[in-house]
């Protein structure tokens, strides 16, 4: 700080910095908490401005790189131990195997993923930056981190910066041009450069006034480009379909239960064939909606198309459902996958999940970690077998479909791989009764919601317990079905729009804008 920082944010970055010990480290983590605060469901995004301002404040005190890496660990575990706390859930839904585990994921998990945040703010300590140019390098340190953590080890893009809009149209139609990524970076500079009003030269200054404008300015921009674009956005729709969306809210205590089986499978028959039915063209149910292996079981399936097809021959159900191997092979295998079927219960078409949950749907080095008495917590003792890549869905009366399921929504860069064939349209089946009524499912339907901006395509939702939607390819929900609920979403299918930027180039969208950045820092540098 110089003598010219001075007032309320110099006594307050004069507090932090000069923070020791468990001080900073408590004070680190309540910061990291408050980003937290500001995703889904609460949205309170004025607290992750007080995150990222503290968190460069905190950087100042940091007389090592060293103690700029705890700095950066601390915030990281902060931010995912309050947002990922709902994991837990899932181990106390068989409590006599799991119940004694759920302190690894709820603090274990978020300490290996903290890493990320510790090493983006060891970068930004590594040259002795200050004001503007720290803020920059900070801003581009963190979308690098954020990155590599999308992508290494199976990846794990859970709670970008950028979802902190999620509850905004108007901002997330900046996704279409740049992505997620994009997005994230240009919160992150917003976000901490409040911190040049009491950081390096830059405090004091008019340049610190400016800065500080043209970042929020910047956003203020995207807000109205993307409120333009909304306010051009017609309401198309495909002709001659009419989808309906069931929500059976099967507690997941019940799912797998033998003697509820039966129940279950009448559960969503009933609400597939209730009241309006007879407009319905195609009917989407939840991820492992049924506990019945369909493929084999041909008596279920015709049981399904009685109820499904019986006053519509053309009408088509998508399901997720458990796919097993051919009885007479030697090895069983199993598949967590979509079938679309239709009458007669004929299969028209499938997709096995290709991005499967590590400890959820397999166990990672099973030789090993099955001695000590780990398994996964998916139902059934064998691992989920992997798709070797998606692969498009044709299905009567629909687009081309990309089925998702469950947390392969979550990935940008996988929805369509860069030069493969373009879908019309997203499905994706989920099932999150794992988490309750807990901030879990809000933060996974506003991951979903985003993939439909980024690649200008509609997106069918369909979740056990919630939350279910149809969205378009502009990011607005056409109709969604609430958390706990259980019921059924009609709606038409809007049509696909033209290849967004994001869909044309892929990652390559927010990397020109990271490069764009550095060189600007380069070059601010440079001038000073």
């Amino acid at each position: 700080m110089t003598a010219a920082a001075t007032g309320l944010p110099a006594r307050m970055a004069g507090g932090l910095a000069g923070l020791t010990g468990w001080r900073r480290a408590a004070v680190a983590f309540l910061l990291g908490a408050f980003t937290t605060a500001a995703m889904a469901p609460l949205h309170l995004v004025p607290l992750a401005v007080v995150s990222f301002t503290g968190l460069v404040w905190l950087l100042d005190g940091a007389a090592s790189r060293r103690a700029a890496f705890w700095i950066g660990w601390w915030f990281g575990y902060g931010t995912f131990v309050t947002g990922l706390y709902w994991i837990a859930s899932a181990f106390f839904v068989e409590p006599d195997r799991f119940a004694l585990l759920a302190p690894l994921p709820v603090l274990g998990l978020p300490a290996i993923v903290a890493v990320f945040p510790a090493l983006a703010m060891l970068i930004a300590r590594w040259r002795p930056l200050t004001g503007i140019a720290r803020v920059l390098a900070l801003a581009l340190a963190w979308l690098a981190l954020e990155f590599l953590r999308s992508h290494i080890f199976t990846g794990f893009p859970w709670n970008l910066m950028g979802y902190v809009w999620a509850f905004s149209p108007e901002i997330l139609q900046l996704t279409a041009l740049f992505g997620i990524h994009g997005l994230s970076l240009i919160t992150v500079v917003a976000f901490a450069m409040p911190a040049i009003l009491a950081d390096g030269s830059d405090a004091g200054t008019p340049q610190a006034g400016r800065a500080i404008a043209v970042a929020f300015g910047i956003l203020a921009l995207v807000w109205a480009g993307g409120a333009v674009r909304l306010a051009m956005a017609d309401d198309e729709t495909v002709p001659d379909v009419r989808i309906r969306i069931v929500q059976a809210n099967i507690p997941q205590a019940d799912k797998w239960r033998p003697e509820r089986r039966a129940v279950h499978l009448a559960r969503h028959l009933d609400l597939t064939r209730g009241p309006g039915a007879a407009a319905i063209t195609h009917v989407v149910w939840p991820e492992t909606a049924v506990p019945f292996y369909l493929n084999v079981d041909h008596g279920v399936r015709e049981l399904i198309a009685e109820a499904l097809t019986g006053d519509a021959p053309d009408r088509v159900l998508i399901t997720g459902s458990i796919r097993r191997s051919d009885p007479a092979e030697a090895t069983f295998r199993a598949w967590n996958s979509v079938l679309g079927i239709g009458a007669g219960g004929s299969i028209l078409g499938g997709y096995d999940k290709a991005h499967l949950v590590p400890f959820g749907e397999y166990l990672p080095f099973r030789d090993l970690l099955s001695r000590v008495g780990l398994d996964k917590l998916a139902h059934g003792a064998v691992d989920f077998t992997a798709a070797s890549e998606p692969r498009l869905v044709d299905l009567p009366g629909l687009p081309p479909a990309r089925m998702l399921v469950c947390y392969e929504a979550i990935f940008p860069d996988e929805i369509v791989p860069f030069g493969a064939a373009r879908p019309g349209v997203l499905v994706n089946v989920t099932n999150d009764a794992w988490f309750g009524r807990q901030a879990g499912p809000y933060q996974h339907f506003a991951m979903a919601r985003t993939r439909a901006v980024e690649q200008g395509l509609p997106l069918l939702r369909a979740a056990n317990t919630g939350i279910s939607g149809i969205v378009d390819g502009y990011g607005r929900v056409q109709g969604q079905l609430g958390l706990g609920m259980r019921g059924v979403l009609d709606g038409d299918l809007p049509v696909a729009l033209a290849p967004t930027p994001y869909a044309r180039v892929g990652d390559f969208a927010p990397l020109s804008l990271w490069v764009a950045m550095l060189v600007l820092l380069v070059k601010y540098c440079r001038q000073r």
